[in-house]
């Protein structure tokens, strides 16, 4: 993330130089895009930092929730720059469209494309290895940035071939639209965390593991539920045991399980077992109602 704060400045002097030069707005458009990804990965650095501090008395689980504020925000951002591409391009359109030195403009640009190429790619290798959502998002960003770049790409070389002069305003909206709907996907996915959404896959997963850590065990169980924090994973779930079986027996089967579950979690996990006897299995208190 300090490598992508630092790039982000570099890449954001590059491209107001590019669009100096031009004056494209397809290639202000991208530059437009780099001042807002320069904001986001600011506080995502800092929120990065927020999301590794240990749980304490204001903030019992940790505070790595703040991936998923950060990730929003960063989709919010997004969104804005879209929408400051969508009015540049329609400026243009009014006023007219005048590019020059499309050479210099087009080989500043070419170059930042490519180093956000690689960093994007990075950035969301690392998010997906380490189940961080504010990662993978800085890199879903950075990417974005690319297709931008790659569009304003696309418009100057058609403007060079053609002479048509509407390819650049063109290639700004087209770019500002594929921004949105990454915008929103980040946007969505913030939501879903923040809220605990619940993941099909895991659900899936935890299903599986429950059913062969118990069901070897002969036990029953019931009762799951799970949320991820943005680095965590925290289970619940209830285990049926033998009215006759001792509780010290009990508690340490059931936390053999819970160590199991833990321990195929990725980045990490927390579980939290009830035991409870198989007479009362079928009993719902108001409490425990989802």
């Amino acid at each position: 993330m300090n490598l992508s704060l630092l790039a982000a400045m570099a890449l954001l002097t590059v491209k107001v130089a590019a669009a100096a030069i031009t004056g494209s707005s397809a290639i202000y458009s991208d530059a437009a895009e780099s001042v807002v990804h320069l904001l986001a990965v600011a506080f995502a650095c800092w929120a990065l930092r927020l999301a590794y501090k240990p749980a304490d008395e204001s903030h019992h689980y940790g505070h790595d929730k703040i991936a998923f504020l950060s990730a929003g925000f960063e989709g919010a951002m997004i969104g804005a720059a879209a929408l400051l591409i969508l009015f540049e391009a329609g400026k243009q359109v009014i006023s007219g469209v005048h590019i020059e030195h499309l050479g210099l403009g087009a080989a500043l640009t070419a170059t930042a494309a490519a180093v956000n190429l690689l960093l994007g790619l990075s950035l969301v290798a690392v998010g997906r290895r380490s189940g961080s959502p504010l990662v993978t998002a800085n890199g879903m960003h950075v990417l974005t940035d690319v297709w931008t770049s790659l569009a304003v790409l696309l418009a100057l070389g058609l403007y060079r071939l053609t002479g048509w002069v509407w390819w650049d305003p063109l290639a700004a909206t087209l770019a500002a639209l594929n921004i949105l709907r990454v915008g929103y996907r980040l946007v969505r996915h913030s939501l879903g965390g923040l809220l605990d959404e619940s993941d099909p896959e895991m659900e899936t997963r935890l299903r599986s593991l429950l059913d062969s850590e118990a069901g070897k065990r002969g036990l029953a169980w019931h009762n799951l539920r799970y949320r991820h924090s943005g680095r965590t994973h925290w289970i619940e779930f209830h285990l049926v045991f033998d009215d006759t079986l001792s509780v010290g027996r009990a508690h340490a089967m059931a936390t053999e399980i819970e160590a199991a579950i833990a321990g195929a979690l990725h980045p990490d996990g927390r579980v939290i077992s009830h035991l409870e006897p198989r007479s009362a299995e079928h009993e719902q208190q108001q409490w425990e109602e989802p």
